[in-house]
């Protein structure tokens, strides 16, 4: 997953994925760069001490990146493609192999790097694998063989990055698609119960953390049964569609509007009472303005309740903006009533039921 704090072409995707390949990498290149290290020849106790070093070195650091990936720090994931680019470069001039199965290592940060990270990065190791290449094929193979054999590479890894990002893009469309069908209502095109559930917790956190006011509308057709009935299900569909596109509109990208099931649907906002209220009477306007149904506009009843005002937890605002709408049901339907704030609750006398917003909403809806 995309963590949501980088910035657009430095990201880091899917830590646990990078952390296996990099797992995969260090375990299988540990005994590699032993074995065929020890048995270059003409090899110094310099370069062997080297060779023994590093093949330690990368054999806990995959064990760490199986076991404990979140023990190393964030920005190693970001580096370990240009520290393999450096590490394969060292080794090839370092054994003094410029052969075709020592290159293939460079597959790997141009893989990783194609598939974890963005964009900007993506060329950035491109460009540390061409270079550390041309130091070992110049240094090698000369000029004119190291050349031609650079120059090969560079069409070939260019190829892999290309490939690899278009699928991994490709990737991501499918996913975003689907994700978004997973989330949404297939009649209104509303968030459904389960994003709801999710924004719901996150929005929770956010109040919490940051001492905001958060807002839950929760929206109920009047006497919906009698339009399914009279004019038929399909005329009850697009009245639910009408409510929709006015919760859509109200909310914007400032909220969630979500249907619950049936013709019950709720907005969910980062703001205060007064603000929750007007947003409800845009809705309840804009339903109202509605020219198309057989049967007129439905009549609206709606419930308004705010965090902290009137619940100390959204499990609480669920149920204050549930009791609101059932305030607005039982006084008359077509009307907005507000859940009545947590600190005269103590004051309310048993039964008295929730406040209701002035009489000039009231009269404004249809109810």
């Amino acid at each position: 997953m995309l963590l949501r704090e980088d910035r657009p072409g430095y990201e880091l995707r899917d830590l646990h994925g990078a952390s296996r390949a990099v797992a995969y990498l260090t375990l299988a290149a540990a005994p590699y760069t032993l074995i065929t290290g020890l048995l270059t020849p003409n090899l110094t106790r310099l370069v062997a001490a080297a060779v023994i070093v590093v093949s330690i070195g990368m054999g806990v650091t995959g064990i760490t990146c199986w076991r404990r990936p979140d023990a190393l720090p964030r920005a190693f994931w970001f580096a370990a493609p240009a520290l393999a680019t450096g590490l394969v470069s060292a080794l090839n001039l370092g054994t003094a192999d410029a052969s075709t199965g020592s290159q293939l290592f460079y597959l790997w940060p141009v893989l990783y790097a194609a598939n974890f990270l963005g964009r900007h990065l993506i060329h950035l190791n491109l460009a540390l694998v061409f270079g550390g290449h041309a130091a070992v094929v110049l240094t090698l193979l000369g000029v004119s063989r190291g050349l031609a054999d650079w120059f090969a590479m560079l069409l070939a890894m260019t190829m892999t990055a290309i490939v690899v990002s278009s699928l991994r893009a490709r990737a991501d469309r499918l996913r975003a698609v689907l994700q978004e069908q997973a989330n949404a209502d297939a009649l209104t095109g509303l968030a459904n119960r389960r994003f709801f559930a999710e924004s719901l917790a996150h929005a929770g956190t956010w109040a919490a953390d940051t001492g905001g006011s958060l807002a839950l509308v929760t929206v109920d057709l009047d006497h919906f049964k009698a339009i399914n009935d009279t004019y038929g299900h399909t005329e009850g569909d697009r009245a639910l569609q009408t409510v929709a596109a006015a919760l859509r509109h109200a909310v914007g990208d400032t909220g969630v509007a979500a249907r619950l099931g049936g013709d019950e649907f709720v907005m969910l906002l980062r703001t205060d009472r007064p603000s929750a209220i007007g947003v409800a009477e845009t809705v309840r306007e804009m339903v109202s303005a509605a020219t198309d149904l057989p049967g007129g506009p439905p009549r609206l009843s709606i419930g308004v309740a705010v965090l902290p005002g009137d619940a100390a937890t959204v499990d609480e605002l669920v149920t204050a903006s549930d009791a609101a709408l059932y305030e607005a049901k039982t006084s008359g339907r077509g009307r907005t009533a507000t859940a009545p704030e947590r600190h005269n609750v103590d004051r309310v006398r048993p039964g008295q039921p929730a406040e209701l917003t002035s009489p000039s909403i009231s009269r404004r809806s249809r109810g």
